[in-house]
């Protein structure tokens, strides 16, 4: 068992003859090919004997991983435990729309209120991923992070604690994390979208594995629509975005009050434009009061009214109210 580099260094340096392997398997397939792998596997590929069995694993079979299975394996077998490039029924999966400056306010939230004591948050860099890890910690959230740069020591100890439960947040890369498997893992937090949509599929398979259920949260900001368009392209489903209450973002619905505030026609005079437009702020500022007084009176007689949204931070925690995201299946119950 190797990876791809340090098996061709054993190669070079004569540590290892590979003319009587019978069988070979090729894991993460599609990540290697994302990694730039292709040449190395095929120079492996083209030293192991013509009589062999090959076995390829992949979570997403893209035309690349087809095509691999065509160069290296003769009239294949394909196996399939899921659709391709689905998503596990079991996991809830919730896009929050979010300012970029207040993603690291709202994850911290969202791991208080939720009462998340075990949950893997990943990031698209290495930077990224150290710099949330020290957000967390400096807000006495007990957090560390896997990346490359860390040793396989300092990585295989970093999992154990979280699996033991002694650590309560793992920040991880998506190369760092692939292959993980935590036992009924309840929570996934997407802190930034993934550049690659299949990327969002092996991140959420984290949890719900093994037919327990699953909550995967992906905060997105304005720079990260596109990827959130493709990913909905990749799994089929018309993913909801949704928005929390203090955390509303600027660029959302942008378009929208940009219609609703266009200057009157050239055909009306500018007074009967100011006239217009005051008689709509008194209308809509009426609208508002009576929402506003019908929601108390709605939240006083019904408990499980605030959810769709986090209400703000009050001084003691035992105050606060039912969180948006808040499943009986999933966390905590309010206090």
């Amino acid at each position: 068992m190797a990876t791809v580099g340090r098996l061709l260094d054993h190669v070079k340096q004569k540590n290892i003859n590979l003319n009587k392997v019978e069988i070979v398997v090729l894991d993460e397939a599609d990540r290697m090919l994302d990694m730039g792998f292709i040449d190395d596997i095929r120079k492996i590929m083209q030293m192991l004997p013509k009589q062999r069995q090959t076995l390829l694993f992949s979570a997403t079979f893209s035309p690349p991983i087809r095509k691999l299975a065509q160069d290296f394996m003769n009239a294949p077998e394909l196996v399939e435990v899921a659709a391709q490039n689905t998503t596990n029924a079991n996991v809830e999966q919730h896009i929050i729309a979010v300012d970029g400056i207040q993603k690291r306010n709202l994850l911290e939230r969202l791991i208080v209120d939720l009462n998340m004591n075990q949950v893997i948050v990943f990031c698209k860099t290495k930077q990224s991923v150290d710099q949330v890890t020290r957000d967390l910690v400096r807000r006495n959230i007990a957090a560390q992070s896997i990346h490359g740069d860390k040793s396989q020591q300092t990585r295989l100890e970093t999992l154990n604690a979280f699996k033991e439960g002694s650590l309560r947040v793992l920040v991880a890369t998506d190369v760092a994390a692939r292959g993980l498997d935590i036992a009924e893992l309840p929570f996934v937090i997407n802190y930034e979208l993934p550049t690659q949509a299949e990327d969002y599929v092996h991140r959420i398979g984290r949890t719900g594995r093994a037919g327990a259920g699953g909550v995967a949260i992906s905060l997105m900001d304005k720079t990260e629509q596109k990827m959130f368009e493709a990913i909905k392209a990749l799994i089929g489903n018309d993913l909801p975005v949704e928005r929390i209450e203090g955390f509303e973002p600027g660029w959302w619905g942008s378009n929208e009050v940009a219609q609703t505030e266009r200057r009157p026609s050239e055909t009306r005079s500018r007074d009967d434009g100011r006239n217009e437009r005051s008689s709509r702020s008194e209308r809509y500022q009426r609208n508002a009061r009576s929402d506003r007084a019908e929601k108390t009176r709605t939240d006083r007689n019904d408990p499980g009214a605030a959810c769709g949204r986090i209400a703000g931070r009050r001084r003691s925690r035992f105050e606060r109210q039912p969180c948006a995201l808040l499943q009986p299946d999933y966390g905590a119950q309010p206090k």
